[in-house]
């Protein structure tokens, strides 16, 4: 059987921030970056772990926003490496102001980038892993037993069910079907 290059994918971005105008300036450069932004969750507290407190304040809560313009899968790794740099441009002397995980969404499942290594974690490039967070099966989105407790929470579930149908809508106005593409 022949390697098949895989179709593209919808980018996104869980955002966490404490200041709304940090916030503001994290959005306007991952669009100076990767396009328009073609969906914005509402915010929604993240308080199931202090972690980030320390570092950016709180109270913390967390967006996300799908691109646009889709990508071919490979590309993860580059964008990780790209939004870590956003958040240290927009840090406030050495602190985080943003915390920007990005990862991707196709028919299947949804990808989160990490430059920690995990048993579970699928390397890319650039030092950078893939992370599986979620995967769809029957009309709903699944987490994984590693999947981080707001993912498995449920709580973004209706989140990932929107980008997703952007995502198929996007794919059947492009003439591309089924799970890959030649694109």
């Amino acid at each position: 059987m022949k390697p098949e290059e895989p179709g593209r994918v919808k980018l996104f971005a869980g955002i966490l921030y404490c200041d709304a105008v940090h916030l503001a300036d994290a959005l306007e450069r991952l669009q100076d970056r990767y396009g328009d932004i073609d969906f914005q969750s509402r915010s929604f507290p993240f308080d199931i772990t202090d972690y980030y407190e320390s570092e950016m304040g709180s109270p913390i809560f967390r967006i996300f926003v799908s691109f646009e313009h889709l990508i071919h899968p490979k590309g993860l790794a580059r964008i990780k490496i790209e939004t870590n740099e956003i958040e240290e441009q927009l840090a406030d002397h050495g602190h985080r102001s943003v915390n920007i995980d990005c990862g991707y969404i196709d028919y299947d499942k949804v990808v989160l980038a990490s430059a920690k290594y995990n048993g579970n974690k699928i390397y890319l490039d650039y030092g950078i892993w893939a992370d599986l967070t979620l995967f769809f099966e029957k009309g709903k989105f699944y987490p994984y037993p590693w999947s981080f407790p707001d993912f498995r929470s449920g709580m973004y579930d209706a989140v990932f069910v929107e980008m997703r149908t952007r995502y198929k809508l996007q794919r059947r106005e492009c003439g591309y079907a089924g799970t890959s593409s030649h694109d």
